[in-house]
């Protein structure tokens, strides 16, 4: 049997493969919220992906990702992504084609200053659906929380 044969073999009666044994796509017109690739949108296990557009002037809340990695894409824009780094506050500028790591349980937040431009990236999880926990400040908290 060659492949395209078991390929054929697993497809369901209506020709689609079922969701585990095929590539899906999700167009840019049919995100759920930020959501492009999640459990919820394509049966996704461990990923997350989004897009995101800041507008111009904006901030989002402080927070974390749980015990998320987050890797972000700089699609479009400038965006700043703010955090504290146990001794002060440090800024990092985005530029188109950059990218971004935040790791499991490091309070950040996006910014956008930019007076007319929106920000536009693209987020990767390690889990299949969003998590957001908002923060009253930037420092790391441990209680409860892994290091």
């Amino acid at each position: 049997m060659t492949r395209h044969d078991t390929a054929r073999s697993a497809a369901h009666a209506d020709g689609e493969a079922p969701s585990g044994n095929r590539v899906h796509l999700v167009r840019s017109t049919e995100l759920d919220g930020f959501a492009a690739i999640s459990g919820g949108t394509v049966g996704s296990k461990k990923l997350w992906m989004g897009r995101v557009v800041n507008p111009p002037m904006s901030a989002t809340d402080n927070h974390h990702h749980g015990d998320s990695e987050a890797g972000i894409y700089v699609v479009s824009g400038h965006p700043v992504f703010v955090y504290h780094d146990g001794t002060r506050e440090v800024r990092l500028a985005g530029n188109p084609g950059d990218f971004f790591l935040v790791p499991p349980f490091v309070p950040h937040r996006e910014e956008n200053p930019h007076p007319t431009e929106p920000a536009v990236v693209v987020i990767a999880r390690t889990t299949q659906e969003p998590v957001k926990v908002a923060v009253p400040e930037l420092y790391r908290h441990t209680v409860g929380e892994p290091a």
